[in-house]
């Protein structure tokens, strides 16, 4: 096997702020950068023609590629019809900011995929996501939700209900691991028809969990961004560790990358740790051992 996927960092993982996170991505050798693009100066509803012009010129400057915004909203995703015509439209100013930038790929969590098909929340998940995706395939875009939540098999009958594939998946092998319990090798070829980016970060389950815990649901508390990662650092339930530290197999999941063709993006995501630049440099010479 030989890895000939471009690499990426999460600028966020590296909590240095935008334009330094950019410049330090690329001291760290990374060929291309995923941003949160939801509040802050990144919101869409904070950035000028202008100033989106001159942060895609900037980047082009750095000679990065943007692999994909993240546009998770939190809360319970998609789960709240109350709530969901005010999250569809920022997530469609979100694709549009991608677009600008030179992405086609939107990260989010849409919220847990409930077991039951025929129930309400089902069915407005399903209304929103449909929404997203029709609008994203006309683009050429893509809404990707990230694994971990539910199981890749129900993931993939979800997403087998909407009439496009303009909502596909990022996927995320540790979370598979840390939270459901879930083979993400496996994974990658029961998801292989939606993949359009990834994540690399690695992880051990210590306990079940209830993903209910972990992302929140209508009806549960939500867990914060900065909850989650708490929990990944200290809590029972689960641990994100360093590349090669987990349970996450390496070796065969970057082979069932290459088995279903998957071209894009390898990003390194981090979100534990106080030496996140140090993690990152040992994360991308990890995946450079498959090169």
């Amino acid at each position: 096997m030989k890895l000939t996927n471009s690499i990426g960092i999460m600028v966020d993982s590296l909590r240095l702020g935008l334009h330094e996170g950019l410049k330090k991505s690329k001291e760290l050798g990374a060929d291309g950068v995923q941003i949160y693009a939801v509040d802050g100066e990144m919101d869409p509803a904070n950035l000028t023609p202008a100033a989106r012009k001159e942060l895609k010129r900037y980047i082009d400057s750095l000679g990065l590629q943007v692999s994909a915004l993240c546009g998770d909203l939190g809360g319970h995703g998609f789960q709240d019809k109350l709530v969901n015509a005010a999250k569809i439209e920022k997530s469609k100013r979100i694709l549009d900011l991608a677009l600008e930038l030179g992405t086609k790929v939107v990260t989010t969590h849409i919220g847990i995929v409930p077991d039951d098909e025929n129930g309400e929340v089902y069915s407005v998940l399903q209304t929103a996501c449909e929404e997203l995706g029709v609008y994203a395939k006309q683009m050429g875009a893509y809404f990707a939700v990230e694994t971990g939540p539910e199981t890749a098999a129900h993931l993939k009958r979800f997403l087998d209900s909407l009439s496009t594939d303009g909502v596909s998946v990022n996927f995320d092998p540790a979370n598979m691991v840390m939270v459901t319990g879930d083979d993400p090798v496996q994974g990658v070829y029961t998801l292989k028809d939606y993949i359009v980016h990834t994540h690399v970060k690695d992880g051990i389950r210590l306990r079940e969990v209830d993903p209910r815990e972990v992302y929140g649901a209508l009806g549960y508390e939500p867990m914060s961004h900065e909850k989650i990662a708490e929990a990944a650092a200290t809590g029972p339930s689960y641990r994100e560790l360093a590349l090669g530290q987990g349970h996450v197999d390496f070796q065969r999941y970057f082979q069932a990358l290459q088995d279903i063709g998957y071209t894009g993006y390898l990003t390194i995501e981090r979100e534990v740790g106080d030496q996140p630049e140090h993690d990152i440099a040992q994360a991308i010479a990890f995946i450079r051992r498959f090169k």
